[in-house]
């Protein structure tokens, strides 16, 4: 099965911030560029961490409410200090959580969810930043038509993984969702057959209404 790659969904043209850029110069770069975040590097263009609108709020959080209703937050030393930074180096989350180019959309979104985050710098086998995937770019392979996936779970899945022929398992989908119908020979066959359909690049959800001739998850143990 061909999986698609970091390196096929991330957007190349990165928009960065230098570890020393201004305060306001990284609310412009921001603004102008339509984004939420972006990567800070150092002078070999590695990715230091990530500096987002979120960082950029805790200077005003920590400030007091002008009517003294809202009491100031407190704050963690490291919060503070990043509250009264002035650079990029001094705002940023760090250190950034990056992805390879080579991984699968899989392994990425795994990692952006252990670590809460929405994007990830990629880089190179020595750290230089070659783009950014964010977790709109990760869904894009919902937008895969429907006959391609059905062509990969039949001919990639169900003929040469699986070894079935045309006529025992069918499948069909509609807007991401398979649904799998026929007969194979053993029962045990059915959850593999029905995770490796989860696994294809586009899939929503899988559904199975597989019979089977041979029940071999009941057989009994040999007696002594």
């Amino acid at each position: 099965m061909q999986h698609r790659t970091v390196a096929e969904l991330m957007t190349r043209d990165v928009v960065k911030a230098r570890r020393d850029l201004p305060f306001k110069e990284i609310v412009r770069l921001l603004a102008e560029n339509d984004v939420t975040a972006v990567p800070v590097v150092d002078d070999l263009g590695r990715p230091m961490g990530v500096v987002s609108e979120a960082d950029l709020l805790r200077k005003s959080s920590d400030r007091a409410d002008p009517s003294g209703r809202i009491p100031v937050p407190h704050l963690e030393a490291w919060e503070r200090a990043k509250a009264e930074g002035s650079r990029a180096e001094e705002l940023m989350s760090a250190p950034a959580v990056c992805a390879r180019p080579e991984w699968s959309v899989v392994e990425a979104a795994r990692l952006m969810e252990a670590q809460h985050v929405k994007r990830l710098p990629v880089v190179d086998e020595t750290d230089r930043l070659l783009g950014i995937v964010s977790r709109g770019d990760l869904l894009r392979v919902f937008l895969r038509r429907d006959d391609a996936i059905r062509d990969e779970i039949t001919g990639d899945v169900l003929r040469r993984t699986m070894g079935l022929a045309p006529s025992e398992v069918t499948a069909e989908v509609r807007d991401g969702r398979v649904d799998l119908k026929g007969s194979v020979e053993f029962r045990s066959l059915i959850p593999v057959i029905e995770r490796l359909c989860r696994s294809v690049d586009g899939v929503v959800s899988v559904a199975e209404h597989l019979a089977y001739r041979t029940d071999d998850a009941r057989r009994s143990p040999t007696a002594p």
